[in-house]
């Protein structure tokens, strides 16, 4: 990439930054529906033209804003394990957790869906991102055969938005540092002797 390609393309994320922050801000105050592009745009202090280079209709701008947040979330979930083939929970260190500064990096857009209630079904729809990737990435996560695949995955996926849901209600008090090591300590207590197979092959 040239370095006015360069320039170009940090312009173009720094205008379709704003834009999104200035859409999750609108929505602390108005539903999706009774914002406007005039709004979004005014906010974000730049002209409709700006915003018609990247997005037709509003919809658009929120649902690249929310590709965003899933695929980082997916991104963080996956980073104790990244490029391992088996995975021991008992080498998991709190650092290597990074699910808790995620939430934090989109603390505006977790603050929307959970203690101002916009945007129903989001809550659910986290959950089933951390659901499927339970089940996709572990191969062999349970001692008890006899337990169900589908309920072991939501139980895991619920108890992580449970921790969310408590930390983005209580005004993100603690530090994600902090957060990540009291995932650990609940895991250990629950987990301490299991061992995870990654499904996935590791990328060279």
């Amino acid at each position: 990439m040239s370095h006015k390609e360069l320039v170009q393309d940090k312009r173009i994320k720094r205008t379709k930054k704003l834009l999104k922050d200035s859409l999750l801000v609108l929505l602390e105050i108005k539903s999706l529906k009774e914002i406007t592009i005039t709004d979004i745009v005014q906010k974000a202090e730049v002209n409709r033209g700006t915003f018609y280079k990247h997005y037709q209709y509003k919809e658009d701008l929120l649902e690249e804003l929310i590709d965003d947040v899933l695929y980082d979330l997916t991104q963080s979930y996956q980073e104790p394990y990244r490029n391992l083939e088996t995975f021991d929970i008992k080498n998991l260190t709190a650092s290597a957790i990074k699910i808790f500064q995620h939430v934090y990096l989109y603390k505006k857009f977790y603050e929307i869906i959970i203690k101002y209630n916009v945007l129903p079904g989001y809550q659910e729809k986290i959950c089933n991102v951390i659901k499927k990737l339970t089940i996709q990435d572990f191969l062999d996560y349970r001692e008890n055969n006899h337990i169900n695949t589908d309920m072991y995955a939501s139980y895991h996926a619920y108890a992580i938005l449970g921790m969310i849901i408590e930390w983005v209600n209580g005004g993100l008090k603690y530090s994600p540092d902090y957060m990540a090591e009291q995932l650990l300590e609940i895991i250990k207590q629950n987990e301490i002797n299991k061992v995870y197979h990654v499904k996935r092959t590791p990328k060279g």
